[in-house]
């Protein structure tokens, strides 16, 4: 069974995982899930029932939350296109930028997703949200600028699954107006080193809905009701 990606639009740190699916170069069919509509419908559940994406569904079954999804894609990388050798300190080096790509930095923007999105309360309490949210944004950029070195990408001469998580999320601050780029010349310079990579234009293309070609790893797009359908008759 090929596995496909359940991955989220717009916006989703999902697009990571994608680009990651490129480089690696391993097949896969991917599907789009509309946030939060999508989300919402049970069948979905029945895939996660946190209702959230990124969610890959393999021949072990679906498996959801993007640190296991990027650890499932590393320990499928024999070639180590995007990782390094088990064990060896590059490897380690490797699971500490992935686990503060995908604890700190991205709940960093939790205090500016609630600003946009809640409903029913004051101006004043939505700008508190965002005043703290710019702040908690701008500590994680800072501690991210300091732990990167002077390479390319965060871990040497080619983009790796620590690329991937951050490139998914790094986004969000253009969204939100959140900090001044300018301010984490490291950050920005390996954020537009990574919009021109043809892997993440792809995901990106995608993720809008057009027309794209990427490295021929993705065989199918799969509209989510067949996928949602599936796993409703699984479960039956």
């Amino acid at each position: 069974m090929i596995p496909t990606l359940l991955a989220g639009f717009p916006l989703g740190s999902s697009l990571g995982l994608v680009a990651a699916f490129e480089w690696l170069g391993m097949p896969y069919r991917l599907s789009r899930i509309r946030m939060p509509d999508d989300l919402t419908t049970g069948s979905f559940a029945k895939l996660n029932k946190r209702q959230e994406t990124p969610v890959l569904v393999s021949d072990e079954g679906p498996l959801t939350e993007t640190m296991a999804i990027a650890l499932w894609l590393e320990a499928r990388d024999v070639e180590r296109r995007i990782s390094f050798q088990p064990g060896s300190p590059h490897a380690d080096r490797l699971h500490q930028f992935m686990g503060f790509l995908n604890s700190s930095f991205t709940a960093s923007f939790s205090a500016l997703w609630a600003a946009l999105e809640m409903k029913g309360v004051s101006d004043d309490f939505r700008e508190t949200l965002r005043k703290f949210g710019r702040g908690a944004v701008a500590k994680r950029h800072r501690q991210l600028e300091a732990m990167m070195g002077g390479s390319k990408y965060l871990l040497g001469d080619h983009p790796t699954l620590a690329d991937a998580l951050f490139i998914g999320v790094a986004r969000w601050a253009d969204f939100h107006r959140a900090i001044d780029p300018a301010l984490f010349p490291r950050i920005l310079a390996l954020k537009e080193r990574l919009e021109a990579d043809p892997a993440v234009q792809f995901a990106h293309a995608i993720e809008d809905g057009e027309p794209a070609s990427g490295s021929g790893a993705m065989a199918k797009l799969v509209p989510v009701e067949e996928i949602l359908k599936t796993a409703m008759l699984s479960a039956a």
